[in-house]
């Protein structure tokens, strides 16, 4: 059995992302079309490639779903973001857990 070159995996891992970019494209655009389901079924999908292939998810997409059940977050809908001592803090209305994640990056000194 043929090894896979490194030239393969860079291949691999560069589709992966442009699949969990358009994963997310589609999970947002089905949420605010109010399918939940869809949006929640993409987001999983999206980390399970991510997983297979040890491509970590863009920072832009961490933040719109949840850490604990792993759904997508609109809020409003089933997600609140506030501020709160210098936190974002993020509470998903089914599983009620909340992220926080600090609101400015820490100053080396």
């Amino acid at each position: 059995m043929k090894r896979r070159s490194s030239q393969d995996k860079k291949q691999q891992k560069s589709i992966a992302l442009q699949r969990i970019h358009r994963l997310f494209e589609l999970a947002e655009n089905y949420a605010l079309a109010n399918r939940m389901s869809l949006a929640d079924r993409y987001v999983t999908i999206a980390r399970n490639i991510s997983m297979k292939y040890l491509v970590p998810i863009p920072k832009e997409y961490k933040r719109r779903f949840c850490k604990h059940c792993y759904k997508y977050l609109l809020p409003g809908v089933n997600a609140r973001i506030r501020i709160h001592k210098g936190k974002i803090v993020t509470s998903c209305f089914r599983c009620k857990n909340m992220t926080r994640m600090p609101l400015h990056a820490r100053s080396s000194s």
